[in-house]
């Protein structure tokens, strides 16, 4: 098989152009986690209807996920990639020229099914294309990508809401989207290890059955569900006590104030090295236990002590997910490999939308101690999930391990 080699030419471009796919794709995502409130006032919804702006996109983007692959498989995943960020960029630019919360939130859902084509491919092709000797390394850029992306996107809302209005910011949002994806469809290598499959229900319905039959996938898609849902979580509902006394800030700060999540970006990149090197529960148990302590220093009342929180819970959250993402692709056979990852996607953004929607209700009647005590009772769930798989690395994960150091 030819693989993309780390050194060459095609590596760096590759790099660039996975790395701008994931940072459109979650700057799109998310944009809109600074402006809940805003959309509670202006539209008169609570909390949670508010959250629906994230929770919407995301349940789309779980309902998707196991069609993808077919599409994926047949077309190419270039193809299936570039038309993805293609058309969420049009969406974006397209989502606030309804006047009304219910249009906004039917604009999100379709920007959520456009996303998954983009989302559902991405690490297959990481997978297939690059040299087993540096895939830890690829995907921790990949999903260092995906915090810049985030974290760009809401203070680039959160900014331009202050000085002209969120439909401005949306728009703008969608059109520089829009410019990357260009550069993604010229400069993207095409895939050299693609196998084309035929569009079969029949084959996919047994590799959808075959990535459910492992223990080892079922937690992993497990501790998948619990990050996303409390990492989304925290940035849905921690704008709620920062924009009242005694912090009383504004769209700007707020949107400012998300750049410590880009501690994200190292975070993957470094323990991404690290499950190169190290038994996985053991790295994902590291992982956990930070975003833990991030999320009970967000308790304390001092303005400098919550953002430090959020900095270290987004560190422990990136961590996680790049240990439990690329275990999965390592874990599943070849040719149940985009089935998997189409699967931990699922289980991840299904997390997202049920867990950050009920993440509304404990701010609605606990307040902030309400919502930190559910995120800290759920990543002890995900503590329990890995426990699980402390017998040891699967043979692929083993045999990658010899592989990459031997």
């Amino acid at each position: 098989m030819s693989y993309i080699e780390r050194g060459t030419k095609t590596y760096r471009q590759a790099l660039i152009c996975m790395f701008l796919g994931s940072m459109v794709t979650f700057a799109i995502l998310y944009c809109p986690q600074p402006l809940i409130s805003v959309f509670s006032e202006q539209y008169q919804v609570s909390p949670s209807n508010a959250s629906f702006t994230i929770s919407f996109t995301t349940a789309a983007l779980a309902l998707s996920m196991l069609i993808i692959p077919i599409v994926g498989n047949r077309w190419g995943r270039k193809r299936v990639m570039s038309f993805s960020l293609f058309s969420t960029s049009l969406l974006t630019m397209l989502s606030p020229l309804g006047d009304s919360f219910e249009l906004l939130l039917a604009t999100r859902m379709l920007i959520g099914f456009s996303l998954s084509g983009f989302l559902a491919s991405a690490v297959v092709y990481l997978n297939e294309e690059f040299s087993p000797r540096s895939i830890g390394g690829v995907v921790g850029i990949y999903i260092g990508g995906t915090a810049v992306g985030g974290v760009l996107g809401r203070v680039w809302v959160g900014v331009l809401t202050d000085y002209f209005s969120w439909g401005v910011a949306l728009f703008t949002l969608g059109l520089i989207s829009f410019l990357c994806s260009i550069w993604f469809g010229i400069f993207l290598p095409k895939p050299a290890n693609l196998k084309r499959a035929t569009l079969s229900f029949t084959n996919w319905k047994s590799n959808i059955k075959k990535s459910l039959r492992s223990k080892k996938l079922l937690n992993l898609y497990g501790v998948g569900f619990i990050l996303i849902g409390v990492y989304v979580t925290m940035l849905n509902y921690i704008c709620y006590p920062l924009t009242e006394e005694p912090y009383s800030l504004s769209q700007s700060i707020l949107g400012f104030l998300f750049l410590v999540t880009l501690g994200g970006t190292y975070s993957s990149v470094v323990f991404g090295k690290l499950m190169d090197r190290y038994p996985q529960t053991q790295v994902i148990a590291w992982a956990m236990a930070l975003a833990g302590l991030g999320a009970l220093l967000t308790l304390n009342d001092y303005l400098f002590i919550k953002v430090l929180g959020i900095a270290v819970f987004a560190f422990g959250f990136f961590a996680g997910h790049t240990v439990a993402s690329g275990w999965v692709a390592a874990e599943a056979p070849s040719h149940t490999r985009a089935q998997a990852a189409s699967m931990y996607l699922l289980f991840y953004y299904t997390g997202s939308s049920i867990i950050g929607w009920l993440g509304g209700f404990f701010w609605s009647y606990y307040g902030w101690i309400g919502v930190i005590g559910m995120i800290c009772a759920l990543l002890g769930i995900a503590y329990f999930l890995t426990l699980s798989l402390k017998h040891g690395n699967s043979a692929a994960v083993e045999g990658y391990r010899v592989k990459r150091y031997s």
